[in-house]
Formats: C-alpha cells, sequence, structure tokens
C-alpha cells in the first residue's frame, strides 16, 4: 500500500510541476510569425527559426525540472521504497510534460516575434506548438536517468566489490616495509 501512495504522490506532483513549466514555457519560447490572407493565418516565413526554438526552450525547461525531480526522487526514496518512485518519475514525467504542452499552448504569455510589416500584409504572432514531439520525453529520461545514475554511484559505494577479500591483501603484507618506519 505504501507504494502504491508513493508512485500516486509522485505522479501527482510531477503533473502539477507541469503547470508551471507550462507557464515557464509560454514565458520564454517565441512565436512563430503568421500573415493573415483571404484563405487564413499562413506562416510568413516557412524558414523561421522559432518554431525549432519553441522545442529548444521546452526541452530545456522539461530537463532542468526532470533532473530536479530525479534528484528529489533520489534524496527522498533513501527509505526503502524505490521502485515505486522510480515508476512515478517515468510516469510523472510524461504526464507533466504533456500538461506543460497543454498549459504552454493555452496560456500564450509569451514574446511575439512579429516585426514590422507593410500596409499590404498584416502579422500576428502564432501559437505556442511543438514541432518534435519527442521532446516531451526529456522530463522522465532525465529524471529516471539521473535517478539510476545517483543509485548506481551509492550501490558501488557500498559494494562488498569494492573491498574483495574482507579488505585484506591476499598476497599478505609487504615484505621489507614497515610502515612504523615513517
Amino acid at each position: 500500500m505504501r507504494n502504491a501512495r508513493d508512485f500516486a504522490v509522485t505522479v501527482l506532483a510531477l503533473g502539477l510541476a507541469g503547470v508551471i513549466a507550462g507557464v515557464l514555457w509560454s514565458l520564454a519560447a517565441p512565436r512563430p510569425p503568421y500573415v493573415m490572407t483571404k484563405q487564413g493565418p499562413m506562416l510568413a516565413d516557412p524558414t523561421t527559426q522559432a518554431l525549432i526554438a519553441a522545442d529548444g526552450w521546452f526541452v530545456i525547461i522539461a530537463g532542468a525540472l526532470g533532473l530536479a525531480c530525479g534528484a528529489l526522487g533520489y534524496s527522498l526514496s533513501r527509505r526503502g521504497r524505490p521502485l515505486a518512485v522510480v515508476l512515478g518519475l517515468a510516469a510523472g514525467g510524461l504526464l507533466g510534460s504533456y500538461i506543460a504542452l497543454v498549459v504552454g499552448q493555452a496560456v500564450n504569455l509569451g514574446a511575439a516575434t512579429v516585426t514590422a510589416s507593410g500596409a499590404s500584409a498584416s502579422l500576428i504572432a502564432g501559437p505556442l506548438n511543438l514541432t518534435a514531439q519527442g521532446v516531451l520525453l526529456a522530463w522522465p529520461v532525465l529524471a529516471v536517468g539521473l535517478f539510476f545514475a545517483l543509485e548506481s554511484v551509492a550501490g558501488y559505494r557500498d559494494s562488498p566489490l569494492r573491498r574483495p577479500f574482507g579488505g585484506e591483501d591476499p598476497y599478505g603484507p609487504l615484505s621489507g616495509y614497515d610502515i612504523s618506519d615513517r
């Protein structure tokens, strides 16, 4: 029962953090410029870097939160239930990324990258969106990856394999060398 509680708390906490990530992404990412035509809005410059920048800002924000969640999850799971926390980091990271995407698209707070237009065309700031859906995996992959890295370092430090033969030298003490001679 405690494992289910730890899993649920981790997923819910990361889901709530997704709201904050979405607002931060909306503030940081630039909007691509669109021109209004008779057919509707069209991308003003198909080679604009604003589309890629939105993906980059999403990865930076989600990745930083993923690393923070992985470190916090590791430090809180030292009590002995790491599996529930790791699964919660993976599921919660996916949920947090999805919520950040939805909130970032809905909030629309960031600066527009619209430049001055001529009399014949009016430019408007376009919606915030991801062009590469794979960036949604940044949060859970970094959270779980950092958790496993910290766990492996701690596991190696406590491992009996670090001190083979019980910590003694299997070949005996060095002959002709006395430590007390120093």
